[in-house]
């Protein structure tokens, strides 16, 4: 625990202290107020192309195509990366299928009952419903987390958590969520890249992993033969 917070506590810190500036945020405004605040930002055409296209990264294809190129450097940060994902992902659809479902997202909120036209970018295929939480801060924050705690470099790390927050953002900024989604999700993301880091990483487990996907490549070697 001491060597993870040696090399995290500043990367940490950093989120908590966006959480707690974000959640003054919501407690003090509506996510109505905050959205115009958002949306006023768009049409500038760098931003615009850029977050149409950063946005990708919590796409869930971007996370298992990852996952999947990782697989052939190192096999358990795959799997650590994977199964963080998965659980993320899983816990994030279960509560915006079956608990939020009919929660509405900005685009049908503003045209159906605030009655005001948002500015919206070129292309991008908007959705209605389900909006709470949001899937791809969920999928960003769980990917690029777990990336964050396996690396050495401090400016790997940053660009981590930089990577997150700009997939996250880019989520109000296309309105296809408030800032209350991507704040929950990145919630979900980091809570569960923290947990499997140490499900994964602690002294006992890694061990055991190791031994595990060892024993098992040589088996499937010895069938082969």
């Amino acid at each position: 625990m001491k060597l993870f917070l040696k090399h995290n506590i500043y990367f940490i810190s950093i989120y908590f202290i966006l959480l707690l500036k974000i959640g003054y945020v919501l407690l003090n405004e509506g996510k109505v107020q905050i959205h115009k605040q958002i949306n006023a930002f768009v049409g500038q055409p760098f931003f615009d192309i850029f977050f149409k296209y950063v946005t990708h990264i919590g796409d869930g294809a971007f996370s298992i195509a990852l996952a999947i190129a990782i697989f052939f450097v190192n096999i358990k940060k795959a799997m650590y990366v994977l199964i963080t994902y998965l659980f993320a992902s899983l816990t994030s659809t279960i509560i915006k299928n079956y608990i939020y479902l009919d929660t509405c997202r900005p685009s049908f909120a503003f045209h159906f009952y605030v009655r005001e036209p948002l500015k919206l970018v070129d292309g991008v295929e908007m959705h209605t419903f389900n909006s709470f939480p949001s899937g791809h801060s969920t999928a960003a924050f769980a990917v690029f987390i777990s990336l964050m705690y396996m690396s050495k470099n401090y400016l790997v790390k940053f660009l981590c958590l930089l990577i997150a927050c700009l997939a996250a953002y880019s989520r109000t900024y296309l309105s296809q969520h408030w800032l209350v989604d991507i704040y929950f999700g990145s919630i979900i993301g980091f809570l569960y890249a923290t947990l499997f880091y140490f499900v994964f990483y602690n002294k006992t487990t890694n061990r055991s992993l190791d031994n595990g996907i060892i024993a098992y490549f040589k088996n499937r070697k010895t069938v082969n033969v």
